[in-house]
């Protein structure tokens, strides 16, 4: 404690002092939640880590001292290799950064021979920004539908049915576990909802249906859609996953081999996605009286071979393509001009075709540019320009991060108001141009002039490199 020169005084402690707080150890304050030995059932000791992981406490004690003791013998050069098991479980970051903390205070980072190899999970787009606005069609209109392939392949393989892992298992010792009940996917369902996670399907009615009942009822289509999720009338499509509307009918797969070595939880694809042979073995919750989810209906039993198409594109006989019902073959690597990056280093890596592409093989843009052109001329009469409704979550890098900055508040439950952008994703009605698909495909939209572009929460105009584009190919 700090007498300041007003004569009032102030706590002052070291970071250290501040991280060992929260490692729960026993400094002479007598707190319940502090351990005072390695074999407590206390947090964070080598015996609450055994209940949990499997590995003895000797071992992990043995390992800790032998790690100290080399990085204190050899000056630092103690070293923690990662690969994808831990980069693909839960508390990620939380792992890290107890990593991270074995290697400063052991005096490793920085070291010749010691430090962190990290690979896995971090693959790097290094010309992200520039190329979006070519990968999901932002010169023509925003915002594009993305989704994060882990909550969709969790929710519709049916793996959350098997989910045995609670939340109660994950939580802080200090957290109020009464806030947090259910199933892991009701965390899901809520994060979703609350604009923190995409969702896919986004809403249980079709979005192009939305602007035409707001017109009726005389609203426009964000308040009609805030009105009716408030009420109930729509809802959030992964609130109902099983009842026959809400999953996906097609998928097309690029450059993956997800049912075979790529996706996690390939026995719960072939049996929920395909309606397959399967190497399923446990029982699912029902079956076993596990713990079901609050947010998402339950159904006795759940819905098998929810695709009716698969395609894959690729130029290997991976196991996906056995399984696809049509196969694309594309170019390799020489075969096409292409660009490569990697997280491995800064540069970018162009690619110039030296042979033409095998047989019946096309490039992976020609590929598309041929889809392009057909959904164009057959969706003619079926759809033409319709006014989509897409629920956008709330952007990291944006100021809307900030939008519940000291607690977070459930419009569902009744805390707070649905807002869209603030407390519920960004509702946005999005107009859809369909038998222009593929000249859109073809062309450069006018956003990047009237809007611009960006990324990671800086925005520009790009009027000089249209300009230049416009010059390099003399239109």
């Amino acid at each position: 404690r700090l007498q300041l020169a007003d004569g009032s005084t102030a706590l002052v402690t070291t970071v250290y002092d501040l991280t060992m707080a929260n490692y729960g150890l026993e400094r002479g304050l007598n707190d319940e939640n502090c351990a005072t030995g390695y074999d407590d059932m206390k947090a964070y000791t080598p015996a609450w880590a055994e209940k949990i992981t499997g590995v003895s406490r000797a071992h992990i004690i043995r390992t800790a001292r032998e790690f100290a003791d080399n990085a204190d013998k050899t000056h630092g050069r103690s070293m923690i290799i990662v690969g994808a098991g831990l980069n693909h479980w839960f508390h990620l970051d939380m792992n890290y950064r107890g990593l991270i903390n074995m290697l400063v205070f052991c005096g490793c980072v920085g070291q010749s021979g010691g430090g962190w190899a990290h690979y896995v999970g971090q693959e790097k787009l290094r010309p992200q920004t520039g190329w979006q606005p070519l990968a999901f069609a932002l010169d023509w209109q925003r915002p594009a539908r993305h989704m994060n392939s882990t909550s969709y392949f969790y929710n519709h393989s049916s793996q959350w049915r098997y989910e045995t892992v609670t939340a109660q298992e994950l939580l802080s010792p200090m957290a109020d576990k009464s806030r947090y009940s259910g199933h892991l996917i009701d965390f899901n369902v809520r994060a979703e909802r609350m604009g923190w996670l995409p969702s896919a399907p986004q809403l249980g009615v079709n979005p192009l249906r939305i602007a035409d009942e707001a017109k009726k009822a005389g609203m426009t289509p964000v308040d009609y859609t805030v009105k009716s999720l408030k009420e109930g009338s729509i809802r959030f499509a992964a609130e109902q996953p099983e009842n026959g509307k809400n999953h996906p009918r097609n998928l097309f797969i690029w450059r993956s081999n997800l049912l075979g070595s790529s996706g996690k939880g390939h026995e719960y694809m072939l049996k929920y996605l395909l309606g397959t042979e399967n190497g399923i073995q446990g029982k699912d919750l029902g079956k076993q009286g596990g713990v079901k989810p609050e947010e998402v209906e339950w159904r006795d039993n759940g819905l098998d071979g929810k695709l009716d198409l698969v395609v894959t594109l690729d130029f290997r006989l991976s196991s996906t393509c056995l399984y696809s019902d049509i196969v694309l073959p594309t170019a390799t690597w020489y075969e096409k001009d292409d660009m490569n990056t990697s997280d491995m280093h800064p540069f970018i890596h162009p690619l110039s075709a030296a042979v033409d592409p095998a047989w019946e093989s096309k490039s992976d843009w020609d590929i598309y540019k041929g889809i392009a052109k057909k959904f164009s001329e057959v969706c003619v009469g079926h759809l033409g320009k319709e006014t989509d409704v897409v629920t956008l979550p709330i952007q990291h890098d944006s100021a809307a991060e900030m939008a519940q900055p000291l607690d977070v508040k459930d419009w569902k439950k009744g805390e707070c108001d649905l807002i869209p952008g603030k407390t519920a994703p960004h509702i946005i009605p999005v107009e859809r141009d369909y038998p222009a698909t593929y000249e859109r495909f073809t062309s450069i939209g006018p956003l990047l002039e009237t809007i611009g572009n960006g990324g990671k929460g800086i925005a520009w105009n790009t009027q000089s490199e249209m300009d230049l584009l416009r010059k390099l190919n003399y239109t």
